[in-house]
């Protein structure tokens, strides 16, 4: 019980935004990281075949542990 208690406390904590500078060098890096996936995409690369496979099963089995375990833990979301 109480780690459920510990838990909602770091979502409510966790809820509150913050005022995060977009400097140059950010744009920079999320642009590259962007670019690179258009290029391996473009290229059709083994590599970003293999991200994309696993990025999927991710959230295949992701929503499965979701659907499983949501009517258990909703009653304590709730609270």
């Amino acid at each position: 019980m109480k780690l459920y208690e510990a838990y909602l406390q770091k979502i409510d904590e966790s809820k509150r935004t913050s005022r995060h500078a977009v400097t140059r060098d950010t744009k920079i890096k999320r642009a590259t990281g962007q670019l690179a996936s258009i290029e391996e995409r473009k290229k059709n690369d083994s590599i970003y075949k293999l991200m994309v496979k696993y990025r999927t099963l991710y959230f295949k089995y992701r929503n499965m542990i979701h659907r499983k375990y949501s009517p258990r833990v909703r009653s304590k979301a709730r609270r």
